[in-house]
């Protein structure tokens, strides 16, 4: 059974990273919980666990599967694509919605992250590597504040679409952004 969450949903940037994850029974990692509740340095040590004891997968939509199919439709792709890379009987998907390339083999349950530990896991793994990937998209578009923000439409983010302009890791769909173009 592989428990599946998916992260960046709300963010004006970056992808939607999902992740799917087998835990080992015998060999789970204590303290795991859903990753909002985590301090960053904690997931990360957690990320690093669970990578190393569970079956795990990570997958992404684009930016541009964001804008062309909307972010709920490219948040359950990411999570088909992450699901299609491990081989689970079923699947438990954090919210309340199913991928459809999981429709017989997946159940969904809301705050799952919360309520089942595989879920909790996927979240972790999900948020770190999104998390990494907005640390480089930072880097190579200086001024957003996306090591600090994830993305996410901070006052400092606005203030910085406002003076630097939309980057190629906007989400163009997004009102914020679309407004600007």
């Amino acid at each position: 059974m592989a428990g599946i969450d998916e992260v960046g949903r709300g963010p004006l940037a970056g992808p939607v990273t999902a992740a799917a994850v087998i835990l080992d029974p015998d060999n789970i990692p204590s303290g795991l919980r859903d990753s909002k509740q985590l301090s960053p340095a904690r997931r990360k040590k957690l990320a690093e666990q669970i990578m190393r004891c569970a079956t795990v997968s990570i997958a992404h939509a684009t930016v541009a599967e964001i804008d062309r199919l909307n972010i709920l439709h490219a948040a359950l792709l990411a999570m088909d694509r992450a699901a299609a890379a491990l081989t689970a009987d079923h699947h438990l998907i954090d919210g309340n919605r199913i991928p459809p390339g999981l429709r017989d083999r997946a159940e969904w349950i809301v705050q799952g992250d919360a309520r089942c530990l595989s879920i909790a896991a996927a979240s972790i793994v999900a948020k770190v590597t999104r998390d990494r990937i907005m640390v480089d998209l930072a880097q190579q578009h200086p001024g957003y504040g996306w090591d600090r923000n994830a993305g996410y439409p901070t006052p400092e983010h606005l203030a910085a679409l406002q003076k630097l302009g939309v980057t190629p890791a906007h989400r163009r769909s997004f009102a914020p952004v679309h407004k600007m173009l």
